[in-house]
C-alpha cells in the first residue's frame, strides 16, 4: 500500500493558489537510494523514447527517458508505494489518484543546455484540472540550477508547445494556442517561485504551470525524477499528432472523454 502522509493546509492552499509548492523531507534514506538505483538502471537501460535533448557542442549531456517504470522496480516501488499517491491526492484535492507516467531528466556535470519556458499539459493526451507532477532530485540542486515557476500561471491559459532545441510547433497547430510570453524580459509582470532543494525534497507543479531551469555547473550532476499523477476529472484527449509521451494504441482503446481506466494507468489510491 502507499504509504500515508498528511499536508497541511497551507501546502494545499499554496498549490491551488500559485500551481507550485515545495515539500520538505518526502522521501526517506531508503526510498532516496531505491530512487538512485532506479535511475542509474535506466541510464544503463534507456529505453525507445529516451533523447538527448543537449546540443552537440555542449559540454555536458542533458538525456531524458520516459515510461520506463513497469520495467524498472525502483521506480514501481516508489510510484505506487512511496507517500506520493497520498500527497498526489492532497494536492489535487481529488478522490483518487491515478499513475500517468513517469520522466527521468538528468543533466551532467557542465550541461549548458537550459530548460526553456513550457507547460506539461499541451504535450499530453489528457484534459482536466485534477494533476500534479513531483520534481524528485536525488543530487543537491542550488537555486541557480533549480526548477523555476510562473505563479499562478496554471489558472487556464494553455501556450503553444514547442520543441525545445528549435522552437518547431509539432503538436497543435500554428496559431491555435497563446504564443509564450517573455517571462524573463518582463520580471515585473511574472512573479517567480524558486528552491534549493536537498535529496528527500520534491517540488509539485500543476501541469499547466509554466516552468523552466538554467544548466548545471561543472562540478554538479542533477539527476531528476518526476512523477506525474492524474484525479477524478482526467480524462482522455486524443491527438491527431504524437503527444510527448506518446501511448500507442490507447486511442484504440480509450474514447475521447473516457476515464483513464487503463492497465497503463493504474489507480494508486486510495486502493492500492
Amino acid at each position: 500500500m502507499a504509504r500515508e502522509q498528511a499536508l497541511d493546509a497551507a501546502a494545499v492552499q499554496a498549490y491551488a493558489r500559485d500551481g507550485a509548492v515545495v515539500l520538505r523531507g518526502v522521501f526517506n534514506e531508503r526510498e532516496l537510494a531505491l530512487l538512485e538505483e532506479g535511475i542509474e538502471h535506466n541510464l544503463a537501460n534507456l529505453s525507445s523514447l529516451a533523447l538527448v535533448a543537449s546540443e552537440p557542442d555542449d559540454p555536458g549531456r542533458f538525456v531524458e527517458d520516459f515510461c520506463t517504470w513497469q520495467s524498472n522496480p525502483a521506480y514501481r516501488e516508489i510510484l505506487q508505494h512511496s507517500a506520493l499517491p497520498h500527497l498526489a491526492s492532497q494536492l489535487m484535492q481529488s478522490r483518487e489518484a491515478r499513475l500517468y507516467h513517469d520522466h527521468l531528466l538528468v543533466k551532467e556535470p557542465g550541461t549548458r543546455q537550459p530548460t526553456p519556458w513550457h507547460q506539461d499539459q499541451p504535450y499530453y493526451n489528457v484534459s482536466g484540472r485534477q494533476n500534479v507532477s513531483f520534481w524528485i532530485p536525488v543530487d543537491p540542486v542550488p537555486l541557480e540550477s533549480t526548477l523555476r515557476f510562473v505563479a499562478g500561471s496554471h489558472a487556464g491559459t494553455w501556450y503553444m508547445p514547442r520543441t525545445f532545441r528549435d522552437q518547431q510547433a509539432k503538436w497543435f497547430p500554428e496559431g491555435a494556442l497563446a504564443e509564450l510570453p517573455a517571462i524573463d524580459a518582463r520580471r515585473e509582470e511574472f512573479r517567480q517561485l524558486a528552491w534549493a532543494l536537498e535529496p528527500g525534497d520534491c517540488v509539485a507543479f500543476h501541469m499547466l504551470s509554466l516552468h523552466a531551469s538554467s544548466g548545471v555547473g561543472p562540478s554538479r550532476r542533477r539527476r531528476v525524477f518526476s512523477a506525474r499523477y492524474l484525479g477524478d476529472d482526467a480524462r482522455h484527449a486524443p491527438r491527431p499528432w504524437r503527444t510527448s509521451p506518446p501511448f500507442p494504441g490507447l486511442s484504440e482503446r480509450l474514447a475521447d472523454g473516457a476515464v483513464l481506466d487503463d492497465p497503463l494507468f493504474p489507480l494508486v489510491w486510495p486502493l492500492c
